[in-house]
């Protein structure tokens, strides 16, 4: 029999979703999950969005430009310029999702063998984007004690070598929730122009940030405008993970001209999408000044609940929607498994991420765990309860 190849071994499986057979497993037996594992927000996707989607009349849906509708980027361009960020239509490439953003840049920019640094933990999913482009990652380590802050410089340039081409970021973070500062971007800069690197900044949370706190965009550094590549989503800004729709945005003509030709060879982005994406620029303001305020209440109301369980520490994220949060067990892939296949309260439990996948380095994330606040009050109420009560029960439990 043909053997698969040496990729298909390498690809790791999401950390996100391998848990699924045994949540089926629970279900079947009529225990309600709650799925903290995994960001599908249930935020209603905006009406605008809806309402393009219900009024189509096309007689046929046919391939866009590789590039996106052009319609559909000089809006976006629109967008980008209300946020500060001085782009036009020609310097992006609508794309399948962020996921594929990414790995174009990757394709684009970095030959096999090359290597990439960023901060882990990591959006799990850049594992496989790098095996799939056939680079490495190169790790440097945050840490729950300093919530997950931007390593020292030195400790980055530490794992500098002739191989790095590039440093990634996700700003703010998955799974983490850390929204890098200004002055943590600067930093960053100096680095990419000290070692002539491209800095990735995967800024799909933008619209998330609390606090008061305003998002810094890697696209406004100066003195590396041909350095940065931009990729982004709607999945999470409009609550539309399902309709597949990310950009690659760069200043550097040569990183999108380059990008388009790996456009080309997949034809075209989703044109059902692209339509649902265009008519979701005109969402109001209102709508996103509400969803902030929901998520803000949404996390005080989960860390507050987490750190009065004895012998967790969760740290009050930023950004995004998650947050990594320590726990006294001896495994969390061990513990994430036995709360679907041994553990029920109140016929309910819970489905969360183990952390070690979102980590390169072996060995680390192994008691934390990444928990995505995405339910309604009432919802992870119920949810933190039987998390609490299954620290109790757990046979592994340490401390």
């Amino acid at each position: 029999m043909p053997k698969i190849s040496e990729k298909g071994i390498l690809m790791p499986p999401s950390p996100i979703r391998k848990l699924v057979p045994y949540s089926e497993d629970a279900k079947r037996k009529g225990r309600k999950v709650y799925h903290l594992n995994i960001g599908q927000p249930d935020i209603p996707t905006p009406d605008v969005a809806l309402d393009a989607l219900r009024n189509i009349k096309l007689n046929v849906i046919e391939y866009s430009h590789s590039a996106g509708n052009e319609s559909y980027r000089r809006k976006l361009a629109t967008y980008y310029t209300k946020i500060g960020i001085n782009i036009d239509h020609t310097q992006m490439l609508i794309t399948t999702g962020g996921s594929e953003a990414i790995l174009f840049a990757l394709l684009t920019c970095l030959n096999p063998g090359d290597e990439i640094i960023t901060p882990e933990p990591f959006y799990a999913n850049y594992n496989g984007f790098a095996v799939t482009a056939g680079i490495k990652i190169i790790p440097v380590t945050s840490t729950i004690e300093n919530d997950f802050a931007l390593p020292p410089v030195s400790e980055i340039e530490k794992k500098i070598s002739p191989k790095t081409k590039g440093i990634i970021i996700c700003n703010p973070n998955n799974p983490t929730g850390y929204l890098y500062s200004r002055e943590e971007l600067l930093q960053l800069r100096d680095i990419v122009v000290k070692h002539d690197l491209f800095l990735f900044s995967d800024e799909a949370y933008r619209e998330f940030c609390y606090d008061g706190i305003e998002h810094f965009s890697a696209m406004n550094l100066e003195g590396i405008e041909n350095n940065v590549v931009l990729v982004d989503s709607i999945s999470k800004r409009y609550s539309e993970c399902g309709v597949r729709i990310g950009a690659l945005v760069s200043r550097n003509k040569e990183v999108i001209s380059s990008a388009l030709k790996f456009a080309q060879a997949r034809l075209s982005p989703p044109g059902l999408g692209q339509i649902a994406g265009e008519a979701s620029i005109d969402t109001p303001d209102d709508y996103f000044r509400e969803v902030n305020r929901e998520y803000t209440m949404r996390r005080d109301f989960m860390v507050d609940e987490l750190n009065k369980i004895p012998g967790v520490y969760c740290p009050r994220p930023r950004g995004a929607f998650y947050t990594v949060v320590k726990l006294p067990v001896d495994d969390f892939d061990r513990f994430a498994q036995w709360l679907l296949e041994d553990f029920e309260y109140r016929n309910q439990t819970v489905m969360i991420a183990p952390a070690s996948g979102f980590y390169s380095t072996p060995g680390l994330g192994k008691n934390e765990v990444r928990i995505a606040y995405v339910f309604k009050i009432e919802d992870l109420k119920n949810a933190m309860e039987t998390l609490a009560e299954a620290l109790k029960a757990y046979p592994g439990r340490r401390g």
